[in-house]
């Protein structure tokens, strides 16, 4: 017994067929020995594991106070997993049912409002859920919470849970083993990339300044990409108090780190950088009155001297794109909005989107705008380059104008009314990505304003899966007390139809306000099951 004991501390596989090739007078161990040890071997192989070290157990899983899922909820939450875990082939939409898989980011979003804490038998098929879609994770950490973060700890797959984790009540973050200042030091100093991240994440929303302090004692040593994240990480609280860093990091080694230290610093309108751009933008725009009607002059720059590129302006343009004009965009798009009213002597941001600009440099100029609109967060020039929803589109070549960039620095109520006139105005061709902007779920003009571009699409005689993608959406963010209103047009139309199969579209419309009304009513059913814990 002991005999075998030795050999299964340091005897392989390739040694245990060896010794029976050879036979046990020619090798060192007894038969009984040399069987044992091949059980135990076999068992391993097929297993595919490796004998290891014996380790100490982890700690114990940190507590969680926070109320449990009520029970049909709990089931609930076991079901979505189970179907995104069976794959393509065995999960998501059957037949006429709904799609469950797309129905797990809101179930996640409605328990997490209520509070409640995941199931822990559920917390591993919760993190693979969210290593597999990203856009689980915000919802499924927070679920998760201190518990979903301890598991991470012990399973490299999951390690993107230290860098992802919301520091909020519902999901500590990793320092919550290391509260102290020592503590802090050490993992910063001594722990894993994703835990630094979920470190520095952390103490950036709770301490701004002890965050870029923490970062600074290092910054000089860490890698290019490294950098990079840790950099992105103070967009997070983000003010003037960054400054001297960020202006340090202009002549930083890497150069996506200088690119993305200056949009930082042009984030802030009253930054020395953003005073730098602004007079470079007000020396290569200005209003020409000589003409009768005020109309905007550009010259852009000749060259990108020293002192721009040290500010983030590229040289170099990408393919297709002049020189000048890609300096110019570079320089306006990096300017406070607020010094235009007074540079063509308007009012107000509508105002000088309205000027004519001379020469064909409208687009250059209005792209970057709309660009420092998206920067700055600035709803005034977002509307403004918005234009009416009911407008007429800019024309085709009008690619510079994204409205569902500019949308997004609109006050919820405002994007979906916005989209929702531009529906009415325009169908439902072109709104696909604005719908996606707004807010869940949909507001009641807007909500109302794709269902009629539906059934406007009905009556004309269009087939459903031309508009599968609005659909989709309109399951996962129309109001799901909107189900009732739908019935009606679930019913065929009298008389002979279109052809024998469920009178052609209509029947196919049918069957797919059948399915939408079926996705609508369940998700009414996922929002009582959380209610009746609350």
């Amino acid at each position: 017994m002991e005999e075998g004991r030795a050999m299964s501390m340091s005897t392989t596989w390739d040694d245990l067929v060896t010794t029976a090739l050879l036979g046990t007078d020619r090798r060192p161990a007894s038969p009984g020995a040399l069987l044992d040890e091949a059980a135990l071997r076999t068992v391993q192989r097929r297993a595919a594991l490796l004998p290891g070290a014996p380790r100490p157990l982890p700690e114990a899983a940190p507590e969680d106070v926070r109320p449990p899922l009520p029970e049909a909820a709990r089931r609930r939450l076991a079901l979505l997993l189970a179907e995104r875990a069976a794959g393509p082939g065995g999960s998501g939409r059957r037949g006429g049912g709904p799609d469950l898989t797309e129905l797990l980011p809101q179930w996640l979003a409605a328990a997490n409002d209520h509070g409640y804490r995941a199931p822990a038998g559920l917390l591993p098929g919760l993190l693979d859920a969210a290593r597999a879609r990203s856009d689980l994770r915000p919802g499924a950490l927070a679920l998760g919470g201190p518990r979903a973060l301890w598991l991470a700890r012990l399973n490299p797959q999951w390690r993107y849970a230290l860098r992802d984790a919301p520091a909020s009540r519902a999901a500590p973050a990793a320092t919550d083993t290391a509260d102290t200042g020592e503590g802090v030091e050490q993992l910063w100093q001594e722990g894993l990339f994703a835990e630094r991240v979920a470190l520095l994440t952390s103490l950036r929303r709770r301490d701004p300044a002890a965050a870029r302090e923490l970062l600074a004692t290092t910054w000089d040593r860490e890698r290019a990409e490294d950098r990079l994240m840790f950099l992105d990480s103070l967009r997070d609280g983000l003010s003037l108090a960054d400054e001297p860093f960020l202006e340090g990091a202009l002549t930083d080694r890497g150069r996506t780190v200088r690119a993305t230290a200056a949009e930082l610093l042009s984030a802030l309108p009253a930054s020395a950088l953003a005073a730098r751009m602004a007079e470079r933008a007000k020396a290569c725009v200005a209003l020409d009155r000589t003409a009768g009607r005020p109309t905007v002059v550009v010259e852009a720059p000749h060259e990108c001297d020293a002192g721009m590129r040290r500010d983030g302006v590229v040289a170099k343009p990408p393919a297709g794109r002049g020189e000048r004009s890609w300096w110019l965009g570079q320089l306006v798009e990096a300017a406070p909005l607020g010094i235009w009213c007074e540079r063509l002597g308007v009012t107000g941001a509508a105002e000088a989107v309205a000027l004519p600009v001379a020469d064909g440099w409208r687009p250059d100029l209005h792209a970057a705008w709309c660009r420092a609109a998206v920067r700055q967060e600035d709803a005034e020039w977002s509307r403004a380059l918005l234009g009416p929803a009911a407008s007429p589109p800019e024309p085709t070549g009008a690619s510079w104008l994204d409205p569902a960039k500019l949308l997004s620095a609109l006050p919820p109520a405002e994007r979906a009314g916005w989209v929702a006139e531009f529906i009415a105005a325009h169908g439902l061709s072109e709104a696909f990505r604005l719908l996606g902007v707004c807010a869940v779920p949909w507001a009641e003009p807007l909500g109302r304003a794709v269902v009629d571009a539906l059934d406007t699409a009905r009556e004309a005689g269009g087939y459903p899966w031309s508009f599968s993608g609005v659909m989709g959406m309109a399951e996962r963010c129309l109001d799901p007390d909107r189900a009732d209103l739908l019935e009606a047009l679930t019913v065929l139309p009298a008389g002979p139809g279109d052809g024998d199969a469920g009178h052609g579209a209509a029947g196919y419309w049918a069957e797919a306000y059948q399915r939408l009304i079926g996705t609508l009513r369940l998700r009414a059913t996922m929002r009582r099951e959380l209610a009746d814990g609350s």
